[in-house]
């Protein structure tokens, strides 16, 4: 076994399974591992690397701001903040944003706040509020997320877990209605779901739900930690059905591939529940992460990051489907945020993986079905060519190996 791998395995609780690449050095599109070996990135950090790896205009930043001041926490102003939360405000349409670092603290934010409104605004009674989220979600991993979460793996050993959670089937606006009672503070739901595979909803679900959230006074809250800022082809998901949640949660991207940021953005009436003290985080907004969130959101506009997710990954959709191979059972998608369904009886997701590794494109499974493509948003025509090629070497490999046996 390699000794850096051997190291971390030894150290490292096992709660990841990596493919066997050991990396040391990224640029845009591109990583090298250890040996000199160069990689492909089609993961791009499951969307946290949108903008390319080590982004000119970011490493820039960090090093001018590095030196002047990074870390005070919340407990003063900075020059920092304002003008981030209010990029974001603006390009979201929405009034208030609250800072945090990872995504699961921007979901333990919104669901929080959701509470709290129910409470104070919406008259909920002490203890009652309820928060529906989707079958086949995935929201992060503290103890309240997967709470909400139908996956045994993601709960076994890990209870007991804390109420006040229903799951309905997503993409299903019946089962929805029938959940909302009197106690419904939020739907919250992945306007694709990222983790389950690439699942799309039927065309026209999150319009449904935006209306029936509206019609019975529930929070829509979307959790846009992956299919925000351009990763779908829209700056946000839920714009390809023209929805403007009342909670929206973005991270990944939003940090540039460099820093953990994230935040929940809502209403100026939702976010008024918190008063000092309520809610915190040392390092959530603080002045490096700021900087670094506010250039990200420039760049990907500045830049066209969205339209050019649109265009590449309507490209790549294509180019997927068109592989005549009962080993691809499906492709689904939306801008550069695609995955491709393998039959298990006919081959492993986990060996196309590995396979395409050993090609020099680094790509991952999920839920073992599912190979996982979602490259940085600055990839060329060039480069998702050079990758379909491999792809279908690989696909047409196994077939070969299949129909010989």
């Amino acid at each position: 076994m390699n000794d850096r791998i051997d190291l971390e395995s030894r150290y490292c609780a096992h709660n990841y399974d990596p493919l066997p690449v050991v990396l040391t050095r990224g640029a845009g599109v591109f990583v090298w591992d250890e040996s000199g070996n160069k990689y492909l990135d089609m993961m791009s950090a499951y969307s946290a690397v949108s903008h390319g790896h080590a982004h000119p205009r970011l490493v820039e930043l960090v090093r001018q701001q590095v030196g002047k001041l990074n870390i005070v926490s919340r407990a003063f102003h900075t020059d920092k903040l304002g003008p981030f939360l209010q990029r974001a405000c603006e390009l979201t349409g929405q009034e208030m944003a609250l800072p945090m670092n990872t995504g699961a603290e921007a979901v333990e934010t919104a669901i929080k706040a959701a509470r709290k409104w129910a409470y104070t605004v919406k008259g909920v009674a002490h203890n009652k509020a309820e928060i529906i989220a989707c079958s086949g979600n995935f929201h992060g991993r503290t103890i309240a997320i997967v709470a909400m979460s139908d996956e045994a793996r993601y709960q076994e050993g890990f209870g007991p877990f804390p109420g006040g959670f229903k799951i309905v089937e997503y993409g299903n606006i019946d089962a929805l209605e029938a959940a909302i009672n009197e106690n419904t503070a939020a739907f919250l739901i992945e306007p694709i779901q990222g983790e389950a595979g690439i699942v799309l909803p039927p065309k026209g679900y999150l319009k449904a739900a935006e209306e029936l959230c509206r019609q019975h006074n529930v929070l829509l809250i979307a959790d846009e930690i992956q299919t925000g800022l351009g990763r779908t082809g829209k700056f946000l998901a839920c714009e390809h059905e023209d929805v403007k949640p009342d909670g929206l949660i973005l991270g990944k991207a939003l940090g540039g591939g460099i820093l953990p940021v994230s935040m929940f953005l809502s209403s100026r009436e939702v976010m008024d529940v918190f008063t000092p003290g309520d809610h915190g985080s040392t390092f959530g907004g603080n002045p490096l992460a700021a900087a670094i969130g506010l250039e990200a959101l420039n760049i990907l506009v500045e830049d066209g990051l969205s339209a050019k997710s649109a265009e590449l990954g309507a490209y790549m959709l294509d180019a997927l489907r068109a592989i005549n191979s009962p080993l691809i059972t499906e492709v689904r998608g939306s801008g550069l945020f695609i995955g491709a369904e393998i039959d298990p009886a006919l081959g492993s997701a986990r060996t196309i993986c590995e396979r395409l590794m050993e090609r020099g494109l680094l790509c991952k499974e999920t839920h073992e079905t599912v190979v996982r493509f979602a490259p940085p948003l600055t990839i060329t025509k060039a480069e998702i060519d050079w990758a379909m090629e491999h792809i279908r070497d690989v696909v047409g490999e196994m077939d070969q190996v299949r129909l010989a046996s």
